[in-house]
């Protein structure tokens, strides 16, 4: 099973950095395509290959040659008594090698039954007909669970493989489920392109299989037999025999003529479906290599309900509205050139979102007693080594030939930091030092996985690195969490907290990684206990050299994104050797000698630190991650109407006539003087046009000024969020609106309200 995670996961992330072409590619037509009306839903071909492909016939005679042998080794195992303990602590008595998770479920109740997708079994996702080994504690998950979701998706990607075999005859590679469905990547005979008119015959192929309620069947085969089995597919022998050692076994799975190499696990049958759509085609690499063979991919998403899809259907458009590419040219915020992929030109109204958010991150930061600092943007290799990165993240980098040496430009600044707090001997009474950076970082990312601002080369973070004692590490944490809430809550923002513990392989020792936790579990309960967001424990998903908490936010439309982090390091204060001199007040927390000793690192750190001295805990942390993704994700939080605070377009002068200009100016003036974002309109079009033009470009607030408001010195002011202001309202004087709408600026109040 770990060959085969291994493969399917290394291989998954490889494929999921899409080519250029993977911008829903438009079908290629030919003349006589043109001629029958190009690219419509009609197609004259048969809807399915006859004869299918002659592997189809070779992978099911080899699969159930196999399965009868293993089935009939099932049938001898014994059946004992096993005891299933259930999420309410409830004891469901079965036979090992026999009771299935779907039969716990039934003697549950029929509509559970119906309505789970997978289970869990001691913590291992297992198939629900899959029968249960031994006494267990067994979860049952259903589609609205994230890992019952990533399942459901993941078996209607296999129905989509079957149905793409079966009418082109192609050869398969990998079918993950992905955030909204899944997709099939596979090579076509002859080069072929899958077009637009292949949809819907795709889907009733799918339709067809989905009736068969076809079962999904699990088998474990050696290397040998899979290389026998899919000895026609030269992509899965690639995986195969580059991925899966020798003498090794993993798993297939089947449903109808379908046989793929799969991990798993998948719903019952292929009838669990009850609402499949094609969503888009487009190009991408093998292995996301661009020297690789160009192959199709076909997105799909699916439900257990048709009313979920109509729902998605409805998301998707909203999500399309608020496309934060889309918004990002309409608005004149930002856009991307192919001179430098991946690198946004921020335009002046996105510089000055970026700036508004800077500003107000700079003023938290000094309430909140952090200092910034400028560190280089481009280091010699020997920092890389000495922090690790090189060993691992240097795919990752841009590394760069400078006078015979080798330079690297930074991907994070945490090395930088280290390099300020070893500047000069520390004391513990300077702890906790708290230290921000808001210099650009460069990240190697591959061109086929840039996604407008969601996914970029060249960006900056919120980035900040605090030092501190073991003991001050909980009150440290609390601290972030009240940061926390109070910048999401500028956006409407909710959040979720996820503890992720110690993995498998990691650094340091047991004892420090257990006080670590302990503290982290502390601030939570802490922060729960105050009114937030109960969390949850993610086993052994820390990073290598700390425990970490991940913060999910979730927008508008219920979308949810990481963007925040906290992560304990231990590793980086050692391999810099870093140090400050303790006290009384702050006494060196004992080591375990006989684990974890320190190596002597390549910049001269000492394997322990010196007498009278502690090594300090590093805590990275972002709140906002990139500038870049989080403007996108506002962009389309706020679907392009920003809050005043934020706005690039605060506020609209419109002349009545023209006699009227000029105190049209002298108020833009008089607001512009106050730092206030203010435009006029002095052009010759009409003033409902005007007026008109200025809600589409979402100003906050639109003045219309005419004789009366001028010999009066006051203003008409329309609210953009406000229906009841855009007719003609009452005047408020100038001096009252600027005194206003200045506080509602400083204040960063979400509502649009004075």
């Amino acid at each position: 099973m770990d060959a085969v995670k291994e493969a399917v996961e290394g291989i998954k992330n490889a494929t999921m950095n899409e080519s250029p072409a993977e911008k829903s590619q438009t079908p290629k037509i030919n003349k006589k395509d043109k001629k029958k009306g190009g690219n419509s839903s009609e197609d004259s071909r048969p809807l399915e290959l006859a004869p299918p492909p002659d592997y189809i016939a070779h992978r099911v005679k080899l699969f159930e040659k196999l399965k009868a042998k293993y089935d009939n080794e099932i049938a001898q195992k014994p059946r004992e008594p096993i005891n299933i303990t259930l999420g309410n602590d409830r004891v469901e008595i079965g036979k090992a090698w026999k009771t299935t998770p779907a039969c716990v479920a039934k003697s549950v109740s029929s509509s559970l039954s119906k309505r789970v997708v997978v289970a869990r079994v001691n913590g291992e996702l297992w198939d629900l007909e899959r029968p249960l080994e031994g006494s267990c504690r067994l979860e049952l998950l259903d589609f609205e669970h994230e890992e019952g979701k990533k399942v459901f998706w993941h078996s209607s990607a296999h129905i989509l493989g079957e149905a793409a075999e079966r009418r082109f005859g192609c050869h398969l590679c990998i079918g993950p489920p992905v955030q909204d469905g899944f997709y099939y990547e596979m090579a076509l005979p002859d080069g072929g392109v899958v077009q637009q008119s292949d949809w819907q015959p795709l889907k009733t192929i799918a339709e067809k299989a989905i009736k068969d309620k076809q079962p999904f069947e699990r088998l474990t085969l050696s290397k040998v037999d899979l290389l026998e089995m899919f000895r026609d597919n030269k992509y899965k022998q690639h995986i195969i025999k580059d991925k899966i050692a020798d003498g090794a076994s993993t798993t297939v799975y089947r449903c109808g003529p379908l046989i793929d190499l799969c991990r798993g696990p998948h719903v019952p049958d292929t009838g669990r479906i009850k609402a499949f759509e094609i969503m888009k085609n487009s190009a991408s690499y093998f292995l996301g290599d661009a020297a690789n063979d160009s192959l199709q991919r076909i997105y799909g998403v699916s439900f257990p309900d048709k009313k979920l899809m109509d729902e998605h259907k409805k998301y998707l458009e909203e999500a399309a509205k608020r496309d934060h590419r889309k918004i990002g040219i309409e608005q004149e915020l930002f856009f991307f050139d192919e001179d430098s992929p991946g690198s946004a030109f921020f335009a002046p109204n996105g510089t000055i979102i970026f700036n508004a958010l800077q500003k107000m991150l700079r003023s938290e930061y000094w309430k909140r007693d952090y200092q910034e600092v400028t560190t280089p943007n481009m280091y010699n290799t020997n920092l890389w080594k000495t922090s690790g990165h090189l060993q691992h993240y240097k795919e990752d980098m841009f590394i760069l030939p400078v006078e015979k040496d080798e330079f690297a430009l930074k991907p994070m600044n945490c090395p930088g930091h280290c390099k300020l707090f070893k500047l000069r001997e520390r004391s513990y009474r300077e702890l906790p030092w708290r230290v921000a950076d808001f210099g650009v970082l460069h990240r190697n990312e591959a061109s086929g996985a840039l996604s407008g601002l969601t996914r970029v080369r060249r960006f900056q973070q919120d980035d900040t690195h605090i030092f501190c004692t073991q003991e001050q590490i909980t009150e440290e944490i609390e601290g972030l969490f009240d940061f926390l809430r109070y910048v999401y809550g500028l956006f409407g923002f909710t959040f979720k907290l996820k503890l992720s513990t110690r993995p498998e392989k990691f650094l340091g020792d047991v004892k420090t990684w257990d006080i670590a936790e302990d503290r982290l579990e502390k601030a939570l309960n802490s922060f729960t206990a105050g009114g937030g967001a109960k969390w949850e424990k993610n086993e052994g998903d820390g990073a290598f050299y700390g425990p970490k908490i991940d913060i999910t936010i979730s927008d508008a439309l219920r979308r949810e994104f990481q963007c925040a982090t906290i992560q304990l390091d231990f590793q980086l204060p050692q391999n810099f050797g870093l140090e400050y001199v303790t006290g009384e007040a702050a006494p060196q927390p004992k080591v375990d000698e006989s684990e974890g000793t320190p190596e002597v690192k390549a910049d001269g750190g000492l394997k322990g630190p010196s007498p009278g001295c502690a090594r300090p805990v590093m805590i990275h942390r972002a709140i906002i991650g990139s500038f870049e993704r989080f403007i996108g994700i506002l962009t389309e939080h706020f679907a392009g109407k920003w809050p005043f605070w934020l706005s690039p377009r605060q506020i609209l002068v419109i002349p009545v006539m023209p006699s009227v200009s000029d105190y049209v100016l002298e108020v833009q003036k008089i607001f512009r003087n106050k730092k206030l974002h203010v435009h006029v309109d002095l052009s010759g079009n009409t003033m409902q046009k005007k007026i008109r033009t200025g809600q589409l470009q979402q100003y906050n607030f639109i003045f219309v000024v005419g004789a009366q408001e001028k010999d009066s010195r006051t203003v008409n002011i329309r609210n953009r969020d406000d229906q009841a202001t855009q007719a003609k309202g009452d005047l408020v004087p100038l001096q009252e609106a600027l005194e206003k709408l200045v506080a509602l600026k400083k204040e960063r109040r979400l509502n649009n309200a004075i």
